[in-house]
């Protein structure tokens, strides 16, 4: 329904109504000083056209036509167009959780769906469709650890995201969780003899990444290893989804903290993504978000249901697993069609296509510097030392449409100033790559 503004005779009727001669008199309790005198100084009204084309001028600014090698937790992939068109449809773009099933049945099955590609993916058995992304999905999973083990402690290693250490300090701080990190190898991976001094008797689980910030694959096997020994849950962290194209499922971990904006979902300056939760089946009970299930209706045909709602909307709030309340259920959908559109062997294809080319990308720009990490297999990132101040390089490469690396000394000030985190992915040409090294010299 449009907006329509209310006339003079209308605001006099309702001002009569409660009892006020004026709007004036209405706001008479706000003292003098706070309020505003004048007209708010906003422009002037315009015509459609002229909107449009003011639109057009802030397009023209944008940063069209430059090369970006910048990744750390969110990575430009190619979205088939397929998704927007079915996204858009008022059913799914409308929705909001499906609690009548009788006339939820489209978003109901594509949550369904959606879990069972993600089980596939992780090597789970349960997978849910609520996380608000990869980092509150980190935390959520470490209080789940901490409910399922009755243990208070968490490790959590430094290859992890920062931003993500971030968000899982601010829950832990009023969950009263004890935090402990635990540093990293020469290779990049987490430190497997700190790993193991750190584990005590109260820790609940430990935390990796992998690929982990620096872009390198973590040996997951033995950290689950040496979690279990020390009755510890294993969570990993996936920030990069399409790396599960080609590396080996953390079928070893008990729990699975899944970002899945590379399935489809824009980078759209951050926000919103896709967080997903996946676990061994024997944590159900524990799993915060939601749970859809396959049925029968009593035609005993195929249907959908909310098999299990854990959040505070549906049972009492001291007993839920979860404050994170909204539908996840659009971008979920758009990580479905993107996962459908490529299938199997697509997404193999598609994580290959990336690995290729960040190696050809690492093997290039490593010859005008140093690729620091070495030993241990890596995705579509990794850290680079150009020998030079990584904030002044970006600037210079700014100015030839190249935006450069992320660099890594307000997290990492271990690995000075010239450490920066370089990322390439499908959507990186050959000719961007080699243009960086004419930008160099």
């Amino acid at each position: 329904m449009r907006y329509l503004p209310k006339s003079p005779a209308d605001r006099e009727a309702m001002l009569a109504e409660i009892g006020v001669a004026s709007i004036d008199d209405l706001f008479s309790t706000i003292p003098a000083e706070y309020q505003l005198k004048r007209d708010l100084a906003i422009p002037r009204q315009h015509g459609e056209s002229e909107i449009v084309d003011r639109f057009r001028a802030f397009a023209d600014q944008n940063a069209v036509g430059y090369a970006t090698f910048l990744g750390a937790g969110v990575y430009r992939h190619y979205r088939p167009v397929m998704i927007d068109t079915i996204v858009s449809r008022g059913e799914f773009l409308t929705s909001y959780t499906p609690y009548q099933p009788e006339i939820a049945q489209g978003t109901l099955q594509a949550m369904f769906e959606f879990q069972t590609m993600i089980c596939e993916l992780t090597g789970m058995e349960i997978a849910n469709a609520s996380m608000y992304d990869g980092s509150t999905g980190a935390a959520e999973a470490i209080m789940m650890a901490v409910r399922v083990t009755g243990r208070d402690g968490a490790v959590i290693a430094r290859t992890v995201h920062p931003e993500y250490r971030e968000v899982v300090a601010t829950y832990a701080q009023h969950q009263e969780i004890p935090l402990t990190e635990v540093g990293y190898a020469e290779n990049g991976r987490v430190d497997l003899a700190a790993l193991d001094a750190a584990i005590t008797d109260s820790t609940a689980c430990v935390l990796i990444q992998s690929p982990n910030f620096f872009g390198t694959i973590e040996d997951v096997a033995a950290i689950a290893d040496i979690a279990h020994k020390k009755g510890a849950l294993l969570i990993v962290s996936i920030a990069e989804a399409v790396s599960l194209g080609i590396v080996k499922a953390p079928a070893e971990a008990d729990i699975v903290s899944l970002e899945a904006q590379s399935f489809g979902v824009a980078p759209s300056f951050g926000g919103p993504f896709c967080g997903v939760i996946a676990c061994k089946e024997k944590f159900l009970r524990q799993m915060p978000g939601r749970i859809v299930g396959e049925t029968k209706d009593m035609d005993g045909k195929r249907g959908f249901v909310l098999t299990l709602s854990t959040r505070e909307q549906h049972i009492r709030r001291e007993k839920a697993t979860s404050n994170i309340c909204t539908n996840q259920a659009l971008v979920a959908l758009m990580t479905t069609v993107f996962l459908t559109v490529y299938g199997k062997e697509g997404l193999k294809e598609l994580a290959v296509h990336n690995l290729a080319k960040a190696k050809y990308a690492a093997d290039t720009l490593g010859a005008k510097g140093k690729v620091l990490f070495g030993g241990a297999p890596r995705f579509h990132e990794f850290v680079l030392d150009l020998g030079k101040d990584a904030e002044a390089i970006n600037a210079a490469l700014l100015e030839k449409k190249i935006i450069g690396g992320l660099p890594l000394a307000k997290w990492y000030p271990e690995l000075g100033p010239n450490a920066s985190l370089w990322c390439a992915t499908e959507l990186t040409t050959k000719a961007q790559i080699d243009s960086v090294i004419e930008a160099l010299k």
